[in-house]
């Protein structure tokens, strides 16, 4: 009905110029929504979202806890009193009963608290739900920093995985061979 206004010869002329139009315009609103999308907040909501509805198990999905207090240098306790154990690493032990405190354990327990303690984390599941112990197996990441790469990538803590929960391996040794190559934390101070 807005062509009434116009004759068939014009029409014919105003209808491939709309399409261009149309074209351009719908060409430009994508260029633009990616510009939003590129906006971290934004991107990171929908990467989180696909990346919970993309998943093919329930192991994928991460849950936010408040860290209520730091155990020893790879473990930690949440406020409903459950306790963590970070996947694929291990710190020198200060806590355990039949040991002494083990070269830089203390320094890695130091490390972690500072990272997590009264903190809310990001926790993942692999596959394991528990260890031995009961206590949970999660990777944890506290905003952008992956905990448990970044005790291994600054000598706080080794390489110590067992599968299943493998995914991370790869990465934790590329990290573990750059420490030792810095001769970082425990690599320097730890015969």
């Amino acid at each position: 009905r807005i062509f009434f206004l116009f004759s068939t010869q014009e029409v014919k002329l105003i209808i491939p110029f709309l399409i261009v139009l149309f074209l351009v315009l719908f060409y430009y609103s994508l260029n633009d929504l990616r510009l939003i999308f590129n906006d971290k907040i934004i991107f990171n909501i929908f990467q989180n979202a696909s990346y919970v509805l993309n998943s093919k198990s329930p192991k994928n999905v991460s849950e936010l806890s408040f860290v209520k207090r730091v155990v020893d240098g790879d473990t930690l306790e949440l406020e409903n009193g459950q306790k963590v154990r970070y996947i694929g690493v291990n710190t020198p032990e200060t806590k355990y009963p039949r040991k002494s405190v083990e070269c830089f354990g203390r320094e890695a327990y130091e490390e972690n608290k500072k990272l997590v303690a009264g903190k809310n984390v990001r926790l993942v599941k692999d596959v394991s739900e528990t260890d031995k112990y009961g206590r949970l197996l999660r990777y944890v990441y506290l905003d952008d920093i992956f905990v448990n790469d970044h005790l291994v990538k600054n000598g706080f803590a080794q390489v110590s995985t067992y599968p299943p929960d493998v995914k991370y391996k790869n990465m934790f040794l590329e990290s573990q061979r750059q420490a030792k190559i810095a001769n970082a934390g425990l690599w320097k101070s730890c015969p």
